[in-house]
């Protein structure tokens, strides 16, 4: 084995735990286009794609207690970040999640640094922060 060779080809799935399993399915499939490829209902979860990456969706046990990602005093993810085709489809995107029910919008697209890549970032309805990113050389 070849030192400093990757051992890994990518991201197989990410695994989330929401607090509210069908508005999180929904927001998935029904704004952003994805699809159901499974589910676990005495899990209770739904494995849903967009075709490039799975992501799993579980219900937490009591959305009373849960307690939100602090990443300042939680380990674990901080957000998921979704590749968009170019930055007319990041702003067409942004317009259709700022107005779907439920979804907190953190920011507007923007430049992220100084390079070409813009993004936007959200809550979506179960507590999953979004990110939501592209490369274009528009400048905004």
């Amino acid at each position: 084995m070849q030192e400093n060779v990757p051992l890994t080809i990518g991201v197989d799935h990410v695994g989330l735990t929401v607090k509210d399993l069908a508005l999180t399915q929904k927001f998935f499939c029904d704004c952003l286009g994805w699809r159901v490829v499974g589910e676990n209902p005495s899990y209770p979860a739904a494995f849903v794609s967009d075709g490039n990456v799975i992501v799993t969706l579980w219900q937490v046990e009591d959305p009373g207690t849960c307690v939100p990602f602090e990443r300042r005093h939680n380990v674990g993810l901080h957000h998921l970040a979704l590749k968009v085709v170019d930055h007319k489809a990041l702003d067409a995107l942004h317009e259709r999640v700022a107005a779907w029910p439920g979804n907190k919008i953190e920011f507007a697209p923007e430049r992220s640094g100084k390079g070409p890549k813009f993004h936007f970032m959200i809550r979506e309805p179960g507590g999953i922060r979004i990110e939501f990113a592209c490369v274009s050389p528009a400048t905004g």
